[in-house]
């Protein structure tokens, strides 16, 4: 059995961090976070009061992080994990982060000597608490067998993207994709109803035909049609809009740099910015089927109740 040092214990770190103590190895986790340390300490994580004492005799240490410049700071801190790491551990990211970001990290731990890899992960919530993420790996490939026997307890698939930071190319390559999908999802939807289709049949028409997708699947934004859809929850987050923002972000950035021309993505950053707009950042990413409609007004969605709900941590 390993033990995994965890920085960021969220909600994909917590679950992910779950899955490792149920398989047999020791999780120190840290957040800042007292809520999200609180739940994962449930799961079984060891709540560490430092990186330095999650990092202590580690095997593999790894982040989930919102953004990439809280990577860059819990590597680069005084106490951060390059102060602590050695060459016996592996260092992996797990979080969506800029290319420029993913790699600095590559290359300030190779010239510190020691092992990182990118290792960004597929499947949201609901596959970190099934221990079926799909990770891509970017790295050294002597690296790799390593770390997908540590990856093995969390992940229903794993697949070395190539080099360094390709890990990371392919998350935002495959986010970019996920979001024009929802689109396709909430405009699909929509149209549907209002041509008079039943809900529900509709759904089923185009699981089995040629507009099937991830997000169709799983994210559908109607009520009353899947299990997993924020729609039935007034559109809680199971995937924040300003994290779907910088995830887009990220791809019309590479897109930039590259140039490549992305128009559907520049089309899915108006949606995320004008819920934002409205102060609805907090709420899932499949509230952009509120913008289609004149009024805003779809079911599964009630802003009254919204407003007169306690505020949480994030």
């Amino acid at each position: 059995m390993s033990t995994y040092a965890w920085i960021g214990l969220g909600n994909m770190g917590g679950p992910m961090t779950a899955n490792l103590v149920a398989a047999g190895h020791t999780v120190r986790g840290y957040d800042l976070d007292a809520e999200a340390c609180k739940a994962a300490a449930t799961g079984g994580v060891q709540i560490a009061g430092s990186i330095a004492e999650a990092m202590d005799q580690a095997d593999a240490v790894f982040t989930m992080l919102p953004k990439g410049e809280h990577v860059r700071s819990v590597y680069e801190a005084d106490d951060g994990i390059w102060a602590n790491a050695t060459n016996h551990m592996l260092l992996a990211d797990s979080s969506t982060v800029d290319i420029e970001t993913s790699r600095a990290i590559h290359a300030g731990s190779q010239e510190r000597g020691l092992n990182f890899i990118d290792a960004p992960v597929s499947g949201g919530i609901s596959g970190a608490a099934a221990g079926t993420l799909a990770f891509m790996l970017g790295g050294a490939p002597e690296l790799m067998e390593r770390a997908t026997e540590f990856i093995a307890p969390m992940s229903g698939k794993t697949i070395v993207a190539g080099g360094p930071s390709m890990g990371i190319a392919a998350k935002i390559c495959n986010n970019m994709m996920l979001f024009i999908d929802l689109m396709a999802s909430a405009e699909g939807s929509q149209l549907a109803e209002a041509l008079g289709l039943d809900p529900e049949v509709f759904w089923q028409i185009a699981s089995v035909s040629s507009g099937r997708s991830w997000a169709q699947q799983t994210w559908y934004p109607v009520p009353g049609i899947i299990d997993t859809a924020a729609a039935n929850n007034n559109f809680e987050a199971t995937f924040r809009t300003d994290l779907a923002r910088k995830d887009i972000g990220l791809a019309l950035d590479a897109g930039q740099s590259t140039g490549v021309q992305l128009p559907a993505a520049s089309l899915a950053r108006e949606h995320f910015d004008e819920l934002i707009s409205q102060g609805l950042g907090d709420k899932d990413c499949s509230l952009i089927v509120k913008n289609l409609l004149p009024d805003g007004v779809v079911r599964g969605w009630n802003p009254k109740e919204t407003e007169s709900a306690p505020s949480a941590a994030s």
